[in-house]
């Protein structure tokens, strides 16, 4: 393991001004978004899509530092015949995998989760090494509801994330480490701050048990929110306070950045969000996006599997890709949102 490349491409991840482009939806879930928009999921749909959105040279240049692709489109060619990864390389930015296999019910933890996929990923590693990906995801989903999360839950797959990472740097790929917990019951802001501190702090314990050096991962943490059943919403600058203060609570100084998912938040919710965090700012590590949906709700619409539309959904997405860069560097106004519409 070469720690100071790791550091390096942990670094530019999280890059002032950008952020991390999540376009590694499995098979199921961009049938659901292409469901949506009136589009079969055939491979060359997919193909088509995410080859659009590579091909937005403003955006993916100036505001996206790494996109995370699915197992399927790391292999794919664009329509001319170059490699998407090359694209993706062109226009300046690092390709990444997701490389969790999905989730499987816990034994003896009712309605409870383990991500999977440990087996033989050192070897699927090296393959992904060598077809250009240089940083991985892994993603642990908590949720909250009554009696849970349990303790064996929050263990177990924060030490299959510490596991994980562990693997990833010695195959010299920068792990980003996911511990998501969901924003889809009634919980208060405050139910949410208690569990992903709960979570937080197993998992920087777990890889530490594992040996990861902390300067070679980026974090990708929820926000403190309320679920979305709750009766009660929480405030832009609430939000903002309350996961800056979870942060520093949990976050080692080492960790070079944080790049938030999105979660379910709106486009815009997850934008200001970010901009108010940064706003506060004095944080010991970089504050950026990892958003997927708030990322390409915009643009998949404005696509809608037609090709005379692609260069409206470069132009959606350009814009997103700008608001949340603006965001990062705590520079986002909502004005500018009215402006673009």
């Amino acid at each position: 393991m070469n720690l100071a490349d790791l550091n390096k491409i942990a670094n530019a991840m999280v890059a002032p001004g950008r952020g991390i482009l999540a376009a590694d939806e499995s098979s199921g879930t961009i049938k659901k978004r292409f469901d949506a928009i009136g589009v079969e999921s055939t491979e060359d749909n997919r193909r088509d899509y995410r080859e659009l959105l590579f091909r937005s040279q403003e955006a993916m240049s100036k505001y996206i530092s790494g996109v995370i692709l699915y197992d399927e489109t790391i292999w794919q060619k664009a329509k001319d015949g170059t490699p998407l990864v090359k694209l993706i390389e062109q226009a300046g930015s690092i390709p990444g995998i997701k490389v969790d296999e999905g989730t499987q019910p816990l034994p003896g933890c009712p309605n409870e989760l383990i991500t999977v996929g440990l087996d033989k990923l050192a070897e699927r590693l090296k393959k992904y090494y060598e077809q250009g990906a240089r940083f991985a995801k892994w993603r642990a989903v908590i949720d909250i509801a009554p009696g849970i999360p349990s303790y064996t839950a929050v263990r177990t797959n924060a030490h299959a994330l510490a596991r994980y990472a562990a693997l990833c740097q010695q195959a010299q790929i920068v792990p980003i480490v996911e511990p998501e917990v969901l924003m889809d019951g009634d919980h208060t802001i405050d139910r949410c701050y208690e569990v992903t501190e709960f979570v937080l702090k197993e998992t920087f314990q777990e890889l530490y048990y594992q040996k990861v050096p902390l300067e070679g991962i980026v974090l990708k943490p929820n926000m403190a929110v309320a679920g979305k059943k709750s009766a009660k919403k929480a405030g832009v600058e609430e939000v903002a306070e309350k996961t800056v203060r979870l942060l520093k609570t949990c976050v080692p100084g080492a960790v070079p950045g944080i790049a938030f998912l999105s979660g379910g938040q709106s486009d815009e919710e997850a934008t200001a969000h970010l901009d108010a965090m940064n706003k506060i700012g004095g944080l010991p590590w970089k504050l950026t996006f990892s958003y997927g949906r708030a990322l390409q709700a915009a643009p998949q619409k404005a696509w809608s599997g037609k090709a005379d539309n692609v260069a409206a959904a470069q132009r959606a997405f350009t814009h997103r890709a700008q608001m949340n860069g603006l965001a990062s560097k705590g520079e986002w106004k909502q004005d500018l949102e009215k402006k673009a519409a």
